[in-house]
Protein backbone atom coordinates (compact mmCIF):
# COMPACT_ATOMS: atom_id res chain seq x y z
CA UNK A 1 0.00 0.00 0.00
CA UNK A 2 1.39 3.54 -1.20
CA UNK A 3 4.43 2.47 -2.62
CA UNK A 4 5.75 5.40 -5.03
CA UNK A 5 5.27 3.00 -8.02
CA UNK A 6 1.71 1.80 -7.67
CA UNK A 7 0.87 5.93 -6.96
CA UNK A 8 2.85 6.61 -11.00
CA UNK A 9 0.68 3.26 -11.99
CA UNK A 10 -2.52 4.99 -10.98
CA UNK A 11 -1.75 8.19 -12.26
CA UNK A 12 0.88 7.71 -15.10
CA UNK A 13 -0.94 7.70 -18.43
CA UNK A 14 -4.10 9.76 -20.22
CA UNK A 15 -7.36 9.03 -20.80
CA UNK A 16 -7.82 8.20 -16.99
CA UNK A 17 -11.41 7.56 -15.78
CA UNK A 18 -11.84 8.08 -12.20
CA UNK A 19 -15.14 7.51 -9.77
CA UNK A 20 -15.16 9.68 -7.07
CA UNK A 21 -17.25 8.37 -4.28
CA UNK A 22 -18.66 11.02 -2.11
CA UNK A 23 -18.23 14.32 -5.19
CA UNK A 24 -19.57 17.14 -3.46
CA UNK A 25 -21.34 19.98 -5.27
CA UNK A 26 -19.67 22.54 -2.77
CA UNK A 27 -16.86 24.20 -4.76
CA UNK A 28 -15.14 24.67 -0.71
CA UNK A 29 -15.07 21.04 0.08
CA UNK A 30 -11.89 18.88 -0.64
CA UNK A 31 -14.42 16.39 -2.14
CA UNK A 32 -15.59 18.86 -4.88
CA UNK A 33 -12.14 20.95 -5.18
CA UNK A 34 -9.65 18.05 -5.80
CA UNK A 35 -11.61 15.72 -8.54
CA UNK A 36 -11.99 19.47 -10.26
CA UNK A 37 -8.44 19.73 -9.97
CA UNK A 38 -7.93 15.92 -11.68
CA UNK A 39 -10.46 16.97 -14.55
CA UNK A 40 -8.57 19.96 -15.14
CA UNK A 41 -5.65 17.72 -15.98
CA UNK A 42 -7.35 15.75 -18.22
CA UNK A 43 -9.06 13.09 -16.09
CA UNK A 44 -12.58 12.36 -16.80
CA UNK A 45 -14.33 12.31 -13.37
CA UNK A 46 -17.53 10.24 -12.66
CA UNK A 47 -18.98 11.75 -9.83
CA UNK A 48 -20.41 8.72 -7.66
CA UNK A 49 -23.02 10.44 -4.96
CA UNK A 50 -26.78 9.27 -4.52
CA UNK A 51 -27.37 13.37 -3.28
CA UNK A 52 -26.86 15.00 -6.36
CA UNK A 53 -27.85 15.02 -10.34
CA UNK A 54 -24.59 15.86 -11.89
CA UNK A 55 -21.50 17.45 -10.60
CA UNK A 56 -18.61 19.02 -12.56
CA UNK A 57 -20.71 18.92 -15.56
CA UNK A 58 -20.77 14.55 -15.04
CA UNK A 59 -23.73 12.97 -14.15
CA UNK A 60 -23.79 11.80 -11.12
CA UNK A 61 -24.24 8.06 -9.77
CA UNK A 62 -25.52 6.25 -7.29
CA UNK A 63 -23.09 3.56 -6.67
CA UNK A 64 -20.14 2.16 -8.55
CA UNK A 65 -22.67 -0.59 -10.21
CA UNK A 66 -24.68 2.25 -12.14
CA UNK A 67 -21.11 3.68 -13.34
CA UNK A 68 -21.28 3.53 -17.64
CA UNK A 69 -18.33 2.48 -18.12
CA UNK A 70 -15.22 0.64 -15.95
CA UNK A 71 -13.26 3.75 -14.14
CA UNK A 72 -9.58 3.62 -13.74
CA UNK A 73 -9.73 4.20 -10.10
CA UNK A 74 -11.76 4.65 -7.37
CA UNK A 75 -11.19 7.60 -5.48
CA UNK A 76 -13.27 7.88 -1.83
CA UNK A 77 -13.81 10.66 0.21
CA UNK A 78 -16.26 9.10 2.54
CA UNK A 79 -15.64 7.83 6.48
CA UNK A 80 -13.75 4.91 6.95
CA UNK A 81 -16.69 3.26 8.27
CA UNK A 82 -17.94 2.82 4.43
CA UNK A 83 -14.55 1.50 3.11
CA UNK A 84 -15.54 -1.94 3.77
CA UNK A 85 -18.50 -2.02 1.70
CA UNK A 86 -16.85 0.08 -1.08
CA UNK A 87 -14.22 -2.98 -1.46
CA UNK A 88 -16.51 -5.18 -1.27
CA UNK A 89 -18.15 -3.82 -3.97
CA UNK A 90 -14.77 -3.08 -6.07
CA UNK A 91 -14.30 -6.87 -5.68
CA UNK A 92 -17.48 -7.85 -6.81
CA UNK A 93 -17.06 -5.36 -9.81
CA UNK A 94 -13.87 -6.10 -10.58
CA UNK A 95 -12.33 -2.73 -10.49
CA UNK A 96 -8.35 -2.33 -9.85
CA UNK A 97 -7.50 0.68 -8.65
CA UNK A 98 -8.34 2.08 -4.98
CA UNK A 99 -7.72 5.88 -4.00
CA UNK A 100 -8.86 6.59 -0.19
CA UNK A 101 -7.93 10.28 0.25
CA UNK A 102 -5.75 12.12 3.19
CA UNK A 103 -7.08 11.31 6.55
CA UNK A 104 -9.50 8.09 5.32
CA UNK A 105 -7.93 4.88 6.57
CA UNK A 106 -9.19 1.19 7.09
CA UNK A 107 -6.07 -1.23 7.25
CA UNK A 108 -8.37 -4.35 7.14
CA UNK A 109 -10.34 -3.18 4.33
CA UNK A 110 -7.40 -1.99 2.95
CA UNK A 111 -5.58 -5.40 3.11
CA UNK A 112 -8.66 -7.36 2.24
CA UNK A 113 -8.94 -5.48 -1.14
CA UNK A 114 -4.80 -5.60 -1.73
CA UNK A 115 -5.36 -9.59 -0.97
CA UNK A 116 -8.60 -9.16 -3.43
CA UNK A 117 -5.84 -7.93 -6.31
CA UNK A 118 -7.14 -4.36 -5.91
CA UNK A 119 -3.77 -1.94 -5.52
CA UNK A 120 -4.79 0.25 -2.41
CA UNK A 121 -3.13 3.79 -1.92
CA UNK A 122 -4.42 4.93 1.35
CA UNK A 123 -4.13 8.23 3.46
CA UNK A 124 -3.04 10.19 0.81
CA UNK A 125 -4.32 12.95 -1.48
CA UNK A 126 -4.49 12.44 -5.16
CA UNK A 127 -4.06 15.86 -6.24
CA UNK A 128 -1.05 16.22 -4.37
CA UNK A 129 0.38 12.85 -5.25
CA UNK A 130 -0.39 14.14 -9.14
CA UNK A 131 1.55 17.59 -8.73
CA UNK A 132 4.62 15.78 -6.98
CA UNK A 133 4.54 13.47 -10.29
CA UNK A 134 4.12 15.95 -12.50
CA UNK A 135 5.60 19.05 -10.65
CA UNK A 136 2.21 21.50 -11.30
Amino acid sequence: MNEQETIRAMLGTLPRTIAVIGLSANPAKPSHYVPAYMQQQGYRILPVNPTVDSVLGEKSYASLADLPVQPDIVNVFRLPKYIPAIVDEMLLLGFKNLWVQLGIVDREAAARAEAGGIRVVMDRCIMVEHRHLTNA
